[in-house]
Order: structure tokens, then C-alpha cells, then sequence
């Protein structure tokens, strides 16, 4: 798995591939406004601090440690 850093931008590909997802799934969340992105000319670009946001926005129940 690829290592967070505040300052990094990752790519549409890298953050579908850091998520096992499609890159058109990706897209669809940025359009939809949940994942928000930098758009750099005719690409867009995910703060790191914006996809964990998302990340753990996005989790379902608690983990045992969490009980």
C-alpha cells in the first residue's frame, strides 16, 4: 500500500488503484462532490489529506479496539 504524506498529490490512477477501484469510479466521486480534487488543465489532482478525509468518512462500524 502506497505511504500517506500531507503534501502529496496523487493521480486519478493512483488513488483507483490505492482504493481497488476503477478509475471511472474515481471520476464519478469527484464530479458527485465527495471526493474533492484540483483540477490541473484537462486532469485532476487528490490531496493526500483529501482522500484520507474521504477514507475515513466512508468506514462502516467499529473495530473490536473501538468497543
Amino acid at each position: 500500500m502506497t505511504r500517506i504524506d500531507d503534501s502529496r498529490l496523487w493521480t486519478v490512477a493512483e488513488v483507483a488503484e490505492h482504493m481497488r477501484v476503477s478509475n471511472m469510479t474515481v471520476y464519478r466521486l469527484i464530479k458527485a462532490g465527495h471526493l474533492p480534487a484540483i483540477r490541473v488543465g484537462k486532469n485532476y489532482r487528490i490531496r493526500d489529506a483529501d482522500l484520507v478525509e474521504y477514507l475515513d468518512a466512508s468506514r462502516t462500524g467499529r473495530r473490536e479496539s473501538e468497543a
